[in-house]
């Protein structure tokens, strides 16, 4: 095939088959040990899958959830290359300016989804960020930096409210709904083997359908709101040159491009997190 097909697979843990409640995403609980294995498992499936997809597809595979240190390495399929710890450059995705496609497993849906397990962008102190007016949580947010890169998203994995997100955001995305959302702690499951398989079936099919323009995709100046918790949230983002308050829980903030609105974002949760 030429040049090897490179893809990136960011990896989440509130979306994968069997997590429920906050325990089973928290270091430091027999909870979360367990859903390491599970979350490893998922990030291998997809790998598998990519590898079906071409013999010689280089798997990226990213830690993405809280201190982006949860993947098993030695439990990892060998074949994928792991981007593990922070503080890094792109967060969730990075690696994506590098790749031809992105593939989102164990997603979450964005702050304020109602009915949506274990729901939140970025972090608890984020109750909306809107770019250019759209509301949009971590799907929208890491789709969007790369089709700045022209890197489309081609499938993501999660409950039936991410898999709804990811449609709403990405027209002619796959997705794969390993659970059934009851509410915010409460889920109906697959079993973690029948989500892997499902997966590794899934992943081929969407990087062979991938073509278009990627999805969504914000080019020139980008305005960014991101309405906080607390009003006490609100005030240390204020020390960046050019953030303004737009209300008691709301900051804005007029980006030059959507990369720079990317990182903007990921700054205000750093700067309002401790506050809460």
């Amino acid at each position: 095939m030429g040049v090897a097909v490179r893809v990136l697979i960011s990896v989440d843990m509130e979306g994968i088959a069997g997590v429920a409640v906050g325990a089973d995403v928290a270091p430091g609980t027999p909870e979360y040990e367990r859903n390491r294995q599970l979350m490893t498992a998922e990030a291998s499936a997809a790998v598998r899958g990519a590898c079906a997809f071409a013999p010689d597809v280089e798997s990226v595979v990213a830690d993405a959830h809280g201190p982006f240190c949860n993947l098993l390495a030695a439990d990892l399929d060998p074949r994928a290359t792991l981007v593990r710890g922070r503080p890094r450059p792109h967060g969730m995705v990075t690696g994506i300016e590098t790749v031809r496609a992105a593939i989102f497993i164990g997603y979450h849906g964005r702050a304020g989804t109602p009915t949506s397990v274990l729901s939140h962008t970025i972090h608890p102190c984020i109750a909306d960020v809107r770019c250019n007016g759209r509301s949009l949580g971590e799907i929208g947010l890491n789709a969007a930096l790369g089709a700045f890169h022209g890197v489309p998203t081609v499938l993501v994995s999660g409950d039936d409210t991410v898999a709804a997100e990811a449609r709403d955001l990405i027209p002619g995305v796959a997705t794969v709904e390993v659970k059934r959302a009851l509410g915010a702690r409460a889920t109906e499951s697959l079993h973690p083997a029948e989500a892997c398989r499902r997966i590794e079936t899934a992943v081929p099919a969407a990087l062979a359908a991938r073509s278009g323009a990627p999805a969504p995709l914000l080019a020139g100046p980008v305005t960014v709101e991101v309405d906080l918790l607390q009003e006490a949230m609100a005030e240390p983002p204020l020390l960046v040159p050019g953030m303004e308050r737009r209300g008691p829980r709301t900051v804005r903030y007029a980006a030059p491009d959507y990369p720079a609105a990317f990182d903007v974002v990921r700054l205000i949760a750093v700067l309002s997190g401790p506050a809460g």
